[in-house]
């Protein structure tokens, strides 16, 4: 409903805080939905037996007050929430699908009381069945709707529990929250750094990954800025606390993903639109139908009989199953290709995307460097090249090192002495008498290395992006690797579909332009963002929902607002939990040709909403003027309205048939 109803309110409220609201209402509805068909199955036993086959179960004297006993806790107890929400909004004429319920379970259940009196036949069991099918309706949304993000609480369990930090000349560890600015922390290789501060002594690699999204760990050295969460990769840090709480850099994330929460339109907002008309014009047919009856016939019974007749045909039970059960055909269709759908107003909201943003390193890359290109001239033999290059780089715990090493895939390695790390600039070592140096150009500048002869080469691989590494021995270049971080085999396949499809596809990366330009043009994209800071994202996606709705696929912490604020967020299920808790489509795989399958899945499924709307009021069109004829007793109309129910699931079901 576009105004949530207070059943839904209250279930929200009495929640447990550890539990997410939709585990509570699914919860709730099943519970319901087990102990009303309880009670409904004796009473349809009971009507059917005593009705369609002349059978008496129970004494006839008895039967009556039976049904009642049976149905008030159905009606009353399990169906109270609905029962005062349609109430109320029948007072207070905010119409919803709780209203047509409301009213045809209790004027059937009173029925049974008034019967006493002898002017009007007993419906009560009548009640309990309409709300028993009710309940179940409710029971299969509440599945379909999924359960409730934990984003917010996932990015909070990113960051480090303890700190160890340097106090009255001592090392002691502490909590996270009793950091105070000023606090000098140590941060050993492979811990997180508990909080943003400024590094006062100390070098290493830090992976920001989780923040930046970018693969490569980022060299740090004393007097650089480092971000709470992030992780420190091979040396000693000491860092001063410079942000505490609600100003740290992940502290900004969470408020971002936050404020971009909520911003998407309820799927169910075309079906609240037909239902405010069509509820109170059936409210107004049924009183018509119950007055001009009485008019005409003066026989109380029959009129009531009418007027309920009309309520329960027209009750929406179809209309609330129209929905999740195309929904969740549609999930179990996308399960088995790696497509899952987290949130229903994807469905809807993806028809309408014109644009689709790519978040560039383990979206459309794979967010892990590679050797890519290489250099050795001829003098040099190519198994002593990566003898020496893999001997060096194993004893360095940067990635960039282990994409040599995994490149090299030797089985013995060279012994090394003498053995250090230059932070931004390589590695040295000495092999026997030798000394060996692997690293960049300013690096060999420093070691008066000639590069004459390997300039076109380094100029080559720079302008395709590729970090370059030259490995020199006794101040002579041996060759040169170009690493860079490899583009997905089916990125290209599913960026050209998307593009034939006319969709406008755009990459956007904290990386430099030039590397950006270099793999958006493998990919085959023309537009591209590039050099943009995580909370800049949302920003530039707000900005292009000004030219048409906009799908985001991203797959890092620092896409989480992005995708929330995207008309649809895709997740990639390789990347971090926090992304994937913010994406309305996750896709398992993470493979870019699931974003091809989710569209035309999404196009499809809510293809087949419409088409069960359709039914679900075409049912209530055609028999509603049978009803007022009073050419249906009420459990046939009971019957028509589970058959219209029953439609509208088979309906749902032949969405298995489709191609996508």
């Amino acid at each position: 409903m576009e105004e949530m109803n207070n059943h839904d309110m209250e279930t929200m409220n009495s929640h447990h805080h550890d539990e997410p609201v939709e585990d509570a209402e699914i919860k709730s509805w099943k519970r319901k939905t087990y102990l009303s068909w309880l009670f409904a199955i004796p009473i349809a036993i009971l009507m059917l037996s005593e009705r369609i086959f002349g059978m008496n179960l129970i004494p006839e004297n008895y039967l009556v007050p039976f049904l009642l006993v049976l149905a008030f806790p159905v009606v009353f107890i399990f169906g109270f929430q609905t029962i005062k929400s349609g109430m109320r909004g029948l007072f207070t004429f905010y119409f919803n699908m709780d209203s047509l319920i409301a009213l045809g379970t209790v004027v059937a259940y009173l029925t049974g009381i008034f019967s006493y009196f002898g002017f009007v036949s007993d419906y009560s069991g009548v009640s309990a069945m309409i709300m028993a099918f009710f309940t179940t309706g409710k029971y299969v949304e509440s599945i379909a709707r999924g359960r409730a993000s934990q984003e917010i609480r996932k990015l909070l369990e990113l960051g480090a529990k303890n700190a160890r930090i340097i106090r009255n000349k001592k090392e002691i560890e502490i909590p996270i929250q009793e950091i105070k600015i000023g606090d000098i922390m140590i941060i050993k290789p492979g811990e997180k750094i508990p909080t943003d501060g400024i590094i006062v002594k100390g070098a290493s690699s830090v992976d920001e990954s989780m923040i930046t999204g970018e693969s490569l760990p980022v060299d740090k050295k004393i007097k650089d800025n480092v971000i709470g969460a992030t992780i420190n990769q091979d040396g000693i840090l000491y860092v001063k606390a410079m942000k505490i709480g609600k100003d740290t850099f992940l502290s900004h994330i969470i408020e971002l993903v936050e404020n971009a929460q909520g911003t998407k339109v309820p799927i169910q907002k075309l079906a609240d639109k037909i239902t405010s008309i069509f509820v109170p014009s059936i409210l107004v047919i049924a009183i018509l139908s119950i007055v001009g009856w009485f008019y005409f016939t003066k026989d109380l019974s029959k009129s009531l009989g009418v007027g309920i007749s009309v309520l329960v045909i027209a009750c929406p039970c179809a209309l609330g199953l129209a929905t999740p059960t195309a929904l969740m055909v549609g999930s179990g269709m996308g399960a088995k290709r790696g497509i899952l759908i987290r949130k229903g107003e994807a469905i809807q909201t993806m028809k309408e995307i014109k644009i689709v943003v790519f978040d560039k390193t383990g979206t459309i890359t794979k967010g892990k460097p590679e050797v890519k290109e290489f250099y050795i001239p001829k003098k040099v033999k190519e198994n002593y090249f990566w003898e020496i290059a893999a001997s060096m780089e194993r004893l360095s715990e940067h990635s960039i090192a282990k994409a040599v090493v995994q490149h090299a895939n030797l089985k013995k390695y060279k012994e090394v002495k003498d053995f250090k790390v230059l932070r931004g600039r390589g590695l040295e070592g000495t092999m026997g008498r030798k000394k060996v140096l692997i690293g960049n150009s300013t690096l060999m500048n420093e070691n008066k290395i000639s590069l004459t002869s390997f300039e076109n080469i380094i100029e080559k691989f720079e302008s395709q992006g590729f970090t370059t590494m030259i490995v020199s021995e006794n101040k002579v270049a041996l060759g040169i690797i170009g690493i860079a971080d490899a583009v997905k085999e089916d990125s290209k396949e599913a960026i050209s579909r998307l593009n034939e499809e006319g969709y406008r596809t755009i990459m956007i990366t904290g990386d430099n332009e030039r590397t950006a330009r270099t793999i958006a043009k493998e990919v085959g994209i023309s537009d591209i963002i590039a050099n943009v800071l995580p909370e800049d994202k949302v920003k530039k996606v707000e900005h292009l929902q000004k030219e048409g709705m906009v799908a985001f696929v991203g797959d890092g912490i620092n896409d989480a607002p992005a995708l929330k604020q995207s008309n649809v967020g895709i997740a990639m299920g390789t990347g971090t939990d926090i992304a994937i808790e913010s994406g309305d489509l996750v896709l398992a795989k993470g493979s870019l040709i699931g974003v091809v399958q989710a569209i035309n899945l999404s196009k499809k499924t809510f293809k087949k909403i419409k088409q069960n709307l359709f039914w679900a009021f075409a049912y209530n069109t055609l028999a509603i003027p049978l009803a007022i004829a009073g050419l249906l007793h009420p459990v046939v109309a009971e019957i028509a309205m589970a058959l219209s129910s029953i439609t509208v699931v088979t309906n749902a079901n032949l969405l298995r048939r489709a191609r996508i």
